[in-house]
């Protein structure tokens, strides 16, 4: 297989408390799959911004009258 068709393997470092300055706001999302990775949806307006994906041990709970991230067909 070659280099441009491997997966590409991110980062990640474990760590238990994490401090920042300068945030404009939060938020909690869930994390969906997305082909053979993942992705966390996020709004327009932070395009070309820097986001900090924090990973909890939390199971996503959805909330009453949301759809949990999954399109709700309406009739």
């Amino acid at each position: 297989m070659s280099p441009s068709h491997m997966a590409r393997r991110v980062s990640f470092k474990a760590v238990s408390e994490v401090r920042l300055e300068g945030i404009l706001g939060f938020m909690k999302r869930q994390v969906t799959p997305y082909g053979t990775g993942a992705k966390v949806t996020c709004p327009k307006e932070f395009m070309g911004k820097t986001a900090y994906l924090v990973i909890t041990d939390e199971v996503w709970e959805a909330h009453e009258g949301k759809s949990g991230g999954r399109k709700v067909r309406r009739t």
